[in-house]
């Protein structure tokens, strides 16, 4: 069935959006809306799909067949009061990823962090060569997108987000588990609750489950199968060299071991994400040519956002990066610090969400300290409201750093051009990215 109506409440979230491709792509109409525009909007509409900003009900069409929707929109929107009212069947993001899925061979990467990396790595070592489907929850380089799909798609690749047990719609064939920790934790009581949604999805998974190191203890599903580069993994990344532009390493599978591997990234778990996606792609297509994995890994561009380089000049470097959890931005933090290890680290952070801010403040504080300059910005309460006492003065007073700072969005672009840091990075997943072109010129 095609030329069906289609709307999508919060159509420009980067899940969404993937989703509203694929069915312009199935040749549905698609209608939604979104808070503000942007380039992701900007790209829906350029390929057909109508969008509109503010709660109007006469934009909506006469005849709408079934509506998408995000649970960033909030039920007291009068859009979605209307569906409700209209008893117009509504369906959660997940609920009509896992039913396309469903039909396909599909391989899902989950975890807290490092999952939009490795399902962008796996599309990569598959596209175009298998006929496939990748909803990614980033801008992929290597496609400029975060969604392709091959006219008669026989697998899919999935990013499998734990978000209000999202994931647990998927029944994927090879799962990854890149990393279980604590988080949402407005959703899950504490970091068991979060465990145990975890352990679920891997049971969903019908052959192998790929999971780290590091969090291997907390699943005991069979067909488990570990990676990293400790000497138990199943899959180990060994010999590991990192350089400025370039991370080397050779990778023992249990066929065999392929030396000589390049990925045009830096830090150590970048390796392993490239490691868990070359893993879950020899699960599911073990007759995949080495020189075909040789290849990919060495082209892999990376994500936007995501260890995300805008500027590179010897007087001045600039990084973007989507961190949003303490451990996220430790990895990238120190990352970043090994490559520059005599340059000033200028960090502007953008907390998101306030109970996550709330949740963690301690630990934000302690990472943001192991800048030279940390600048945060207020936070950006994507789908919260705000809770008494939690601002990002709040987390600014618990930082022990002595030239830490708090701006307003308005303000940091003077203050830089005053103060002129020898690398800036900025930091967070709200919409600090508004901010890269005008940066960028600094």
């Amino acid at each position: 069935m095609r030329n069906r109506n289609i709307y999508f409440l919060g159509i420009g979230g980067i899940g969404m959006s993937a989703l509203a491709q694929y069915f312009l792509q199935l040749g549905d109409h698609v209608t939604g809306y979104d808070l503000t525009p942007s380039p992701v909007t900007g790209m829906l509409q350029r390929k057909g799909a109508d969008i509109h900003f503010e709660g109007d009900l006469a934009k909506i069409p006469e005849k709408v067949d079934f509506v998408v929707v995000t649970p960033a929109v909030p039920k007291d929107f009068v859009e979605y009061r209307y569906f409700v009212e209209k008893g117009i069947p509504m369906y959660k993001r997940s609920q009509v990823l896992g039913h396309i899925t469903d039909e396909l061979k599909t391989l899902a990467v989950a975890g807290t962090h490092g999952k939009t990396t490795t399902t962008s790595m796996i599309a990569h070592l598959l596209w175009p060569e298998q006929p496939m489907a990748a909803f990614i929850g980033g801008i992929a380089k290597n496609l400029n997108d975060n969604y392709v799909c091959s006219p008669r798609p026989q697998t899919a690749v999935v990013e499998a987000d734990e978000f209000d047990r999202s994931f647990l719609t998927l029944h994927p064939e090879v799962a990854v588990i890149t990393s279980m920790d604590a988080d949402h934790l407005d959703i899950y009581r504490d970091v068991e609750d979060l465990r145990g949604a975890f352990r679920q999805f891997a049971a969903q998974t019908s052959r192998t489950v790929l999971v780290h190191e590091a969090v291997a203890q907390y699943i005991a599903q069979p067909g488990k199968k570990t990676y990293g580069s400790g000497e138990g993994c199943d899959y180990r990344a060994c010999h590991i060299e990192c350089r400025q532009e370039v991370s080397c390493f050779d990778l023992r599978t249990p066929r065999g071991e392929i030396k000589g591997l390049r990925l045009p990234a830096h830090g150590i778990y970048n390796i392993w994400n490239a490691t868990a996606a070359i893993a879950a792609v020899l699960e599911a297509f073990p007759d995949l040519p080495e020189e075909t994995i040789r290849r990919k890994t060495g082209t892999f561009a990376g994500v936007k956002r995501r260890f995300d380089y805008i500027v590179r000049r010897d007087d001045f470097v600039y990084i973007d990066d989507y961190a949003h959890h303490p451990n996220e931005m430790r990895s990238f933090i120190t990352a970043v610090r090994e490559i520059y290890p005599d340059k000033t680290l200028c960090g502007v952070f953008q907390p998101h969400l306030y109970t996550r801010t709330r949740d963690f403040a301690d630990e934000f504080a302690a990472v943001l300290d192991l800048l030279d300059i940390p600048i945060l910005l207020p936070i950006y309460p994507a789908r919260e409201k705000p809770i008494e006492g939690v601002d990002s003065g709040f987390l600014l007073r618990k930082m022990h750093n002595p030239n830490k700072l708090l701006l307003q969005k308005e303000e940091l672009f003077p203050y830089l051009q005053k103060h002129r840091p020898n690398v800036l990075l900025t930091i967070g997943a709200g919409d600090i990215d508004r901010l890269v072109p005008e940066l960028g010129l600094l």
